[in-house]
């Protein structure tokens, strides 16, 4: 649904309020239907999709949590701009399991929007620092950790971030790979 109708049906429960609260004299109703009105406020700033998404996620059922993130069709009429950040976090989330090639720019994107919780842009640059592992750039993966440890105030990655330190540690198997062909040098 779009944002703006949401502001709309907002204004129409505040109007309605206010005419039972004057004109018919029903003031418990009309008190009713004025605090119904926070609803739709409320989901003018916090999206009902993202809301279930991040439900699902916690419960950890990432097909209802992309079924939820799918019906977001235009990120842009539907969220309000600082939810655009966290529209891609989880969209990143999401992917984080089955392709995690895919993650790292929406990681990038999800941080450049900007997300408001601390231990929600550790998490990104955490993924962020795996990408980067992963594909051989271990000087940024180093740096990267380092700003996911800063962020992490909490405590809650702590094992993430040591676990991928000691990968960092680890040789590279592309450097200390063997020369097939070395094997049979000493045969003949």
């Amino acid at each position: 649904m779009n944002k703006y109708i949401k502001i709309a049906v907002a204004a129409l429960l505040i109007l309605g309020g206010l005419y039972m609260m004057i004109f018919t004299r029903n003031l418990g109703w009309g008190i009713v239907i004025f605090l119904l009105s926070a609803l739709p406020i409320f989901l003018f700033f916090k999206n009902e999709n993202i809301l279930l998404a991040f439900w699902q996620l916690r419960k950890q059922d990432m097909v209802k949590a992309s079924k939820f993130l799918n019906n977001i069709t235009d990120y842009k009429s539907q969220l309000h701009k600082n939810q655009y950040g966290y529209y891609y976090y989880l969209q990143g989330l999401v992917l984080a399991q089955d392709h995690p090639t895919k993650v790292e720019p929406l990681m990038k994107k999800a941080l450049e929007y900007g997300l408001n919780m601390k231990h929600d842009r550790a998490m990104a640059t955490l993924n962020l620092a795996a990408g980067a592992i992963s594909k051989g750039r271990r000087q940024e993966g180093q740096r990267l950790l380092e700003e996911a440890k800063r962020l992490d105030t909490a405590g809650m990655m702590t094992d993430q971030i040591k676990m991928m330190k000691d990968q960092l540690k680890m040789p590279t198997m592309q450097k200390h790979m063997h020369n097939p062909h070395m094997r049979q040098r000493g045969k003949f």
